[in-house]
């Protein structure tokens, strides 16, 4: 991408509304435009963030024989008012609207009645299973405050599979496989460190599930760990039953702060039995399906590593989520025409700053925007037949050849 080209307009200091280091500095960076509390666009270079994190999720899922598929926003109450959660007594964060040929319709908060209540037409024999679909879907939600920047909005994009079983057994399996795949894919996207799975109540999905909790200061959850982290538990099911079970004392935990970037639950029946998703056996016999359910918070895993990964300059990306890998800027003739052609044989991984601008207004905005490496191609540099490489994260810069740069 030529800068010159884009819309992108990067700024000095943040919107006085956005009070969230993540909405602050991904607003000033050019990645997102606020359009109202909680509901934010994505520009270009957010967007192409946003595609390397499906991507790496893409990847980490079709290892398991995951489908891909794409489902309605629209919801059709009907099958959620099979499992009472139509009700705003029992959901409260519903967006309805009501058709003008009459009868109320939802915007999705979640997909698990919906997914249920369609593979009723595809699901009708033990042969027809295991069967895992995932898709990334924008969810709605109407939170009483919308708070944090994209880490909680009212409108955020969410990767949700749903996976399908003749027994409890083949689902613990499976379970077990996707636990393995999200910590995979938090390793790969840079948080892996400080992601940890949690045992958490189920909210308006289960009893109990499992959160994957990245540790951040500015997390709107307290968790509780012990010295080796092999045991997180939220505040909200710290009780002596769970230490009990969990072997270990209160007085071993110690208190953090951590923002929620994915959730899995078992549901077993939960939705097959209301909905009537059921297989025939090989007696044909009629049983419940058995499912589980896996979100991964796409957006807000986006804010978690803008937050985690920030300095006093700005933004800095990991190399798997950034939305290139070079920042290019040219001083001088010369510098401008190597620039040049670096760039036409590079152009899928770097942003050249081609604007007729100063180069420390140019450096600042490498800075802010964080990409991994900042190229900087002048007449001094290649009088000495080398270009300078910097390093984003730990700020080192060297002089390399331009040929060995990839």
């Amino acid at each position: 991408m030529r800068f010159s080209k884009t819309f992108i307009k990067t700024l000095r200091e943040a919107p006085k509304d956005e009070t969230a280091k993540n909405g602050a500095l991904l607003t000033r960076a050019g990645y997102i435009h606020k359009e109202m509390a909680g509901v934010y666009d994505y520009l270009p270079l957010g967007l192409r963030v946003i595609e390397n994190i499906k991507r790496v999720i893409r990847e980490e899922l079709n290892k398991l024989d995951c489908e891909e598929i794409q489902m309605s926003a629209l919801q059709n109450p009907e099958p959620w008012e099979k499992t009472g959660r139509f009700s705003d007594q029992e959901v409260d964060i519903w967006f309805k609207t009501e058709l003008v040929s009459g009868g109320k319709l939802g915007l999705a908060p979640t997909h698990e009645e919906p997914i249920t209540n369609m593979l009723k037409s595809y699901i009708s024999s033990y042969k027809d299973l295991p069967l895992y679909v995932y898709q990334f879907q924008t969810k709605f939600r109407n939170e009483l405050r919308a708070k944090s920047g994209i880490l909680r909005g009212r409108e955020f994009l969410m990767k949700d599979l749903y996976s399908f079983h003749t027994t409890e057994e083949d689902l613990d399996e499976f379970y077990a496989k996707v636990e393995q795949a999200y910590n995979n894919i938090f390793t790969r996207l840079g948080i892996g460190e400080d992601t940890h799975e949690t045992f958490a109540s189920g909210g308006i999905f289960s009893k109990y599930s499992h959160e994957f909790q990245t540790f951040l200061p500015v997390g709107e959850d307290t968790v509780y760990y012990n010295s080796d982290k092999s045991v997180v538990l939220n505040e909200e099911v710290l009780n002596d039953e769970v230490l009990a079970d969990l072997s270990v004392k209160r007085e071993e935990l110690s208190e953090t702060t951590a923002a929620e970037v994915a959730n899995i639950f078992k549901l077993k029946f939960k939705y097959s039995e209301p909905l009537g998703l059921q297989f025939g056996n090989e007696d044909n016999e009629l049983k419940n399906v058995y499912m589980g359910c896996y979100g991964i918070g796409v957006s807000r895993v986006m804010g978690v590593i803008a937050e985690k990964f920030a300095d006093e300059k700005g933004l800095v990306w990991p190399e798997e989520v950034a939305p290139y890998k070079y920042y290019l800027v040219g001083i001088g003739e010369n510098g401008m025409m190597e620039a040049e052609n670096f760039y036409k044989e590079h152009e899928d991984i770097t942003l050249f700053d081609d604007r007729d601008a100063r180069p420390g207004e140019k450096f600042a905005d490498a800075d802010l925007i964080g990409l991994p490496y900042r190229i900087v191609i002048s007449d001094k540099t290649l009088a000495e037949g080398a270009v300078e490489l910097t390093d984003r994260k730990t700020g080192e810069s060297k002089l390399v050849k331009l040929s060995e740069i990839q």
